[in-house]
């Protein structure tokens, strides 16, 4: 049974990415906040330790979704799924990405390219496609999309990451300006640096003791989940958030 005391009771939840990093950190802060999680990611035991924690933290289960989400066709059976057993989607927050070779645009591979942008910027449209009308059966529906400094602030070698979030913030602003007139409210959340294993990647000769552990965006993402969003005109970033102890402005 839900506690109808959490401020997310009774709430259907899914995250993508879930099996570690910020998603993971999403997934276990929103199933603390009473909503049903439902966990993507490609590793059947990285959600089935997932699963564990929460039903340790919670004493309720996840719905687990083993599936790699450049697989279009796969997204559009998972809202399919989702209609015929909840009706509705309540949160998405959608945190899967990859980070891509770190080499110049010009070396850069085709197959390559390709995959950043299945993953990174493909997949987060078939998602839109795919949930947008769970999000609208919901009383509220809240998306959140995980994003990056790097889309507004370009460097060398970060192409094919960076092209993508660049991307995917046009896009989800504009898909939220075509929501305006629903209850559906979209948001673009900038994590910051954070230890994750794409941030190892990245930084391999970074402390992982210097950099902020993901855990600590969760009450972030759950605050999002229930706030009355405008039209992002902004990101929410994680570091003013943190420092002004409330949400900034989207």
């Amino acid at each position: 049974m839900s506690d109808s005391t959490l401020p997310l009771s009774d709430k259907i939840a899914l995250v993508t990415g879930a099996s570690r990093g910020i998603g993971r950190a999403a997934a276990l802060a929103l199933a603390k906040a009473g909503a049903h999680v439902v966990a993507v990611a490609r590793t059947e035991g990285g959600l089935t330790e997932l699963d564990d924690e929460i039903r340790g933290a919670t004493g309720q289960p996840a719905t687990l979704v083993p599936l790699d989400i450049a697989e279009g066709n796969g997204l559009d059976q998972l809202g399919l799924a989702l209609h015929q057993r909840f009706g509705r989607l309540d949160v998405l927050v959608h945190a899967a990405a990859i980070l891509g070779p770190m080499t110049p645009v010009s070396h850069l591979e085709p197959h390559h390219w390709d995959k950043v942008m299945a993953v990174n910027l493909t997949a987060s449209y078939r998602l839109i496609r795919s949930l947008e009308p769970l999000l609208r059966a919901s009383e509220a529906g809240r998306a959140i999309f995980l994003t990056s400094g790097r889309a507004a602030r370009p460097k060398a070698f970060w192409g094919p990451y960076g092209i993508t979030k660049a991307g995917l913030e046009h896009m989800v602003r504009t898909w939220a300006d075509e929501l305006e007139q629903t209850s559906v409210r979209a948001v673009l959340l900038d994590p910051n640096t954070m230890r994750t294993k794409m941030r190892a990647e990245a930084m391999p000769g970074e402390d992982p003791e210097t950099v902020t552990p993901p855990e600590e965006i969760g009450p972030l993402i759950v605050e999002l989940a229930q706030a009355d969003l405008g039209l992002p005109t902004a990101n929410v970033v994680f570091a003013e958030w943190k420092a002004r102890g409330r949400l900034v402005s989207a």
